[in-house]
């Protein structure tokens, strides 16, 4: 009786409950959300708000750097080459 029972389990399992499982979390992949228009224009908004925030902080940095010339920013440029992780840690936990 086991000699029949185990090779009709493990067929059943191989080609019935494998490929639904696999088919059920494809079809929920393809109707997971993604970006709609709207989030998309909405992703640019924000974009442009963050680089013309950034620039004003730049200009109140650069303002700031004249008026006390042994002041230093505590933001850390990304594009110098004193860039590295550490640094921004170090920054994280002095807040």
């Amino acid at each position: 009786m086991e000699d029949t029972v185990v090779p009709i389990f493990v067929c059943g399992i191989l080609f019935i409950g494998l490929p639904w499982i696999i088919l059920h979390y494809v079809t929920r992949w393809k109707t997971a959300a993604t970006l709609t228009n709207d989030d998309e224009r909405m992703l640019g908004d924000m974009n442009e708000l963050a680089r013309r925030l950034e620039d004003r902080l730049d200009t109140v940095e650069r303002l700031v750097a004249q008026e006390n010339p042994e002041w230093q920013p505590r933001r850390i440029d990304h594009e110098t080459k004193d860039f590295d992780p550490k640094n921004v840690r170090r920054l994280e936990r002095n807040r």
